[in-house]
């Protein structure tokens, strides 16, 4: 008993240190098979959570670009109470010119002590002290970040029960970014698995069918949503294996500016070049099997390449992204989508008006043609100038610029992923946090209303209240026509 009252008064002192005095306990534990957790209850906003669940062992050394495994057996209970390791960050492109250069020399960024090659981790929110005893939603959130940066823990999943009337199941999941994650090319075909990244995607979402009962949620009504390249995560899935995925994987699908940059064949000339840059950056270029020198190379060094790649980038873009890689992604999206093979029974997409001004270098002298292939490096001088045409109407250079960069990556890739959904799909045009609607993904905490139409439609019924925006525009897509121009030239570069 003396034991007992001891480690409650330990859990005391720690949550009121962590949660700014706020008043915690103890949250059951959940035994997973592989490993048993115990989370916390927040007694002040009712909402359990169990921060940085394993769903997958370490993808280190060996295991670098190779397909994520399940957890190995742990004993004892695992306290899951704090926010797990952020998997390593890359950066935005800030080159003027595109295909990537290189600079001639590295340059090394300060890693947080929270960043961890080791970050296959999840965090699960449910309402209450005591797990559910009706199954509820399940909104799965996979964070935005250029397929290169953030973490599931810089969203607070407490936000997305308070907001829904404590009526779902939140689960925020990591996944590995940047070389860590994309790095493609016909070696890594050969010797490991193409997007990494998004196979973390996928293994989570399967986790979350075979564990979240455990947590109160109903495996059949999981909704996956994203923003920004987490939508354009949500996108690869919708149309992963040719819309085919066994067992279905989730039932309802929101995508909050649906990043969609060039998605290149694995062993296209670009994805090729980023791999040669990586060999070279890290002192693997005599090796006879470079993929295996890669994954031997120190993590630091490794990093350190992550970063100058992806900075060497195009300004506003990022570089190691998906891929088409013959299996999991089998075709270019567009195509997919034209084809109408998805995977999900509803669709809730959401746009700003302004997507691309926040990646476009507000000081650029080029062309608006020149920019047209400079972001997309297959098209030629007469696609750049039709390109151009069709914006010239759009206010100064700079604003058709912006125009182009936002529509191209992200207003008409939505609207493809609409016109594929039909009838089942709706669409939103909010985030009003200015007048300029910019491609800047609200918080969890201010996000979405959800339309009754929409509450109809899908089986995860989601309803988010939002104070600091304005009402959202509501469209139901059976009626209604592509608005934005989407000029062939560029988006058949998609």
């Amino acid at each position: 008993m003396r034991s007992q009252r001891f480690s409650i008064l330990v859990w005391t002192i720690a949550f009121d240190v962590t949660l700014g005095f706020q008043t915690c306990r103890p949250a059951p534990i959940i035994d997973l098979g592989y490993a048993r957790y115990q989370g916390f209850t927040n007694t002040t906003t009712d909402v359990s959570s169990f921060l940085g669940i394993r769903y997958a062992d370490p993808p280190t050394g060996v295991f670098r670009w190779q397909a994520p495994m399940s957890p190995s057996k742990v004993t004892g209970v695992q306290q899951a109470i704090d926010p797990p390791p952020q998997c390593y960050q890359g950066a935005i492109g800030i080159s003027p010119t595109n295909p990537p250069h290189d600079p001639g020399s590295l340059v090394r960024r300060e890693v947080s002590p929270t960043t961890s090659e080791d970050c296959l981790f999840l965090n699960v929110y449910f309402p209450g002290s005591v797990v559910p005893r009706k199954p509820l939603p399940v909104v799965v959130y996979i964070h935005g970040g250029g397929y290169v940066g953030n973490s599931a823990s810089r969203q607070n999943g407490e936000d997305l029960l308070r907001l829904s009337r404590n009526s779902v199941v939140a689960v925020l999941i990591q996944y590995r970014l940047g070389l860590f994650g994309f790095l493609a090319g016909s070696k890594v075909k050969q010797g490991g698995v193409l997007n990494a990244g998004l196979l973390d995607q996928d293994f989570a979402l399967r986790w979350v069918q075979q564990h979240i009962r455990k947590f109160g949620g109903d495996p059949s009504k999981v909704t996956v949503w994203g923003t920004s390249a987490g939508a354009g995560s949500v996108l690869q899935h919708v149309v992963a294996r040719d819309g085919r995925t066994t067992p279905p994987l989730f039932h309802s699908v929101i995508t909050s500016s649906t990043y969609l940059p060039s998605q290149y064949a694995f062993n296209d000339s670009i994805p090729e070049l980023l791999y040669s840059k990586a060999v070279n950056q890290t002192n693997c270029a005599t090796s006879t099997d470079t993929l295996t020198c890669l994954r031997a190379a120190d993590v630091d060094v490794l990093e350190a390449a992550n970063v100058q790649i992806n900075s060497d980038g195009f300004f506003g873009t990022f570089v190691t992204v998906p891929v088409v890689d013959g299996e999991f992604i089998t075709q270019r999206v567009t195509a997919a989508l034209k084809q109408g093979k998805v995977n999900g029974k509803a669709l809730l997409a959401v746009t700003n008006t302004h997507e691309g001004n926040l990646f476009v270098d507000e000081n650029t002298t080029t062309t608006v043609a020149q920019y047209a292939t400079e972001l997309f490096p297959g098209l030629g001088e007469n696609d750049g100038l039709t390109a151009a045409q069709a914006y010239a109407s759009v206010g100064t250079p700079l604003d058709q610029i912006q125009a182009i960069m936002g529509e191209a990556l992200i207003i008409c890739p939505t609207y493809f992923l609409l016109d594929a959904f039909s009838a089942r799909a709706f669409k939103v045009r909010g985030c009003r946090e200015s007048l300029l609607e910019l491609h800047r993904p609200c918080t969890l905490r201010a996000y979405l209303r959800f339309h009754p139409e929409i509450m109809a439609k899908t089986s995860a019924i989601i309803s988010l209240r939002t104070s600091q925006y304005s009402a959202f525009e509501y469209t139901n897509l059976a009626s209604a026509t592509l608005g934005e121009a989407c000029p062939p030239s560029i988006t058949a570069n998609l």
